[in-house]
């Protein structure tokens, strides 16, 4: 059986949200695009899945070099031994950090930019590119909290963030009578995995048991948008812990 392609871009810690997604879709018989920036990282994330009977194969990918995003969905797209071209694409890169208005440096911003909506648009133009003529397929972005409003020491996050949001609902407006299913996922909350337990220490002490995003959980949100009826669309939903404020 010939499976479909699935382009996960963004996929860092074999713990990460990207990780998550990457298998889930394999579980789904998806053949897997993994895609990060590190070579070994994303080769790690595609050996495991094809360990556990799935199918990936590992790009190393820069979000924001529009030959690098092109490349990927050129192997996305064909008919070859992998599977048939792609009907699902996430895009889950992002960066954050906490930095003083005062002390950020306009190199800074636009690096931050540049990964949280540059890359995004890119991903997502390729894929409207590839999927219009096809009739069907679906785009989904990770959000965040900061994707709605600006906290103190997160102006250049929450821009960018919010910068994907509009790139997320202008696509939906545009092509959704086309066939195409675009979403936006707010992730609110901290994921649980090494990455933010590295950057706060303590935090799974201080959140307590469900207190952080289980990664598997919120794949298997992802896949159901990827499954809604054309009749009842979801542009955008948001995921936290019961325990999180907002």
């Amino acid at each position: 059986m010939s499976l479909i392609k699935a382009v996960v871009v963004g996929v860092g810690a074999e713990d990460g949200l990207g990780a998550a997604l990457s298998r889930c879709y394999a579980a789904n018989d998806r053949h897997v695009l993994v895609a990060g920036r590190t070579l070994a990282k994303v080769e790690r994330v595609a050996a495991s899945i094809r360990r556990d009977g799935g199918s990936a194969t590992a790009y190393a990918v820069d979000a924001t070099r529009e030959e690098d995003v092109i490349s990927l969905f050129d192997a996305a797209m064909i008919h070859d031994e992998l599977g048939s071209p792609a009907d699902l694409v996430t895009y889950n890169a992002g960066i954050n950090k906490k930095i003083d208005f005062r002390q950020l440096e306009a190199s800074t911003f636009e690096e931050f930019w540049r990964l949280n909506t540059l890359g995004g648009f890119l991903v997502g133009r390729e894929a409207a590119r590839r999927f219009v003529p096809l009739g069907r397929g679906s785009v989904f972005f990770t959000g965040a909290s900061g994707s709605l409003r600006g906290m103190p020491g997160f102006a250049h996050f929450a821009a960018g963030k919010a910068g994907l949001r509009m790139i997320s609902q202008s696509m939906a407006r545009e092509f959704g009578p086309q066939g195409i299913h675009v979403a936006h996922v707010l992730v609110d909350g901290a994921i649980d995995g090494e990455r933010v337990k590295s950057l706060f220490p303590g935090v799974v002490e201080q959140l307590g048991e469900s207190g952080m995003l289980n990664t598997k959980a919120i794949a298997e949100t992802y896949w159901q948008l990827h499954l809604q009826h054309p009749s009842a669309w979801t542009q955008e939903l948001d995921v936290r812990p019961f325990k999180e404020k907002f």
